[in-house]
């Protein structure tokens, strides 16, 4: 906590000379501080400690909170559109409803943090250490995941449209009900993961691991798995009308009361992997279950 006798600018100006020689000023520290509706945009707090400061409705645009300790924070509602925070540790903080847009939270380490319904759109959190994190609802299109690790988090009614999750790795993670159109998965790991009633029209899976993944009442058409590995998983009653399977593998894939209408690249032995049934509706237009030489793998000409 500083001392009261002292501005905030005051704090400002001794953490700038701090970072430059930390003899001639003086570390921020705002340890439990409240700074309501306070308006900073801008402000260097590079490597400052505001673990368990409030910062309601706080306008910090473009600041820089890099390398901060930002434990048990609590920036509801706060303005940090373009702020860089990475390398944060933002371990219990609370960003619900946080404007965030384009904001850089590379390498954050988010432990029980929750983002609920905060604007994400167009941020880069790449290489992040996630888990029991709160995502709910949050707008997050265009947003970059890419190598981040996700562990039991929560996306739940997302707009996640066009966001990059290139050889990300998320388990345990709960995607229910997203729109994600367009979202590229290429690479990732997703590991029992729930996708159920999610809108993935068009997204990119190519060369990544599906392992015991929910897709039940998916929206899917022309998704593209080519390359991916699907272990198992549950595709009932999912969309997968134009999808491509190019060298996929569907060992295990419940496809039963799937639409694979008009789904490409898909051989006998891959349709053989998989679970069908009289519900699924194979590339040709047929009703399942698939069977051999019956040719149902091959999508019906215009």
């Amino acid at each position: 906590m500083p001392p009261t006798h002292i501005s905030f600018a005051g704090i400002l100006q001794a953490h700038e000379s701090w970072l430059k020689d930390p003899h001639a000023g003086r570390r921020a520290d705002l340890t439990g501080i409240t700074l309501n509706d306070l308006d900073c945009a801008g402000a260097n707090l590079k490597q400052a400690r505001l673990t368990g400061a409030t910062l309601l409705d706080a306008v910090l645009s473009s600041a820089d909170f890099s390398g901060a300790s930002m434990e048990r924070v609590d920036l509801q509602r706060a303005n940090l559109a373009g702020a860089d925070l990475a390398g944060a540790n933002l371990t219990s903080a609370v960003l619900a409803g946080a404007w965030l847009q384009e904001a850089n939270l590379s390498e954050v380490i988010a432990l029980e943090t929750i983002f609920k319904k905060a604007h994400m759109n167009k941020v880069r959190m790449l290489e992040a250490s996630v888990q029991d994190a709160s995502f709910a609802g949050v707008s997050a299109a265009g947003a970059s995941f890419h190598q981040s690790r996700f562990y039991e988090a929560d996306f739940t009614n997302s707009n996640l449209d066009n966001a990059q999750f290139y050889h990300a790795r998320l388990h345990h993670t709960r995607l229910i009900g997203v729109s994600a159109k367009g979202t590229n998965f290429g690479g990732a790991k997703l590991d029992h993961c729930d996708f159920s009633r999610a809108r993935l029209d068009d997204a990119k899976f190519t060369r990544a691991e599906v392992v015991q993944c929910t897709f039940r009442d998916a929206s899917l058409p022309r998704a593209d798995f080519r390359e991916a590995r699907l272990r198992g998983g549950d595709f009932n009653r999912a969309s997968l009308d134009g999808a491509r399977f190019g060298e996929a593998s569907l060992q295990g894939a419940d496809l039963r009361g799937a639409s694979l209408l008009g789904a490409r690249e898909l051989t006998p032995e891959q349709l053989v992997q998989a679970l069908t049934d009289g519900d699924t509706i194979l590339p040709s237009g047929r009703r399942g279950p698939y069977m051999r030489n019956s040719g149902a793998e091959k999508p019906r000409k215009p």
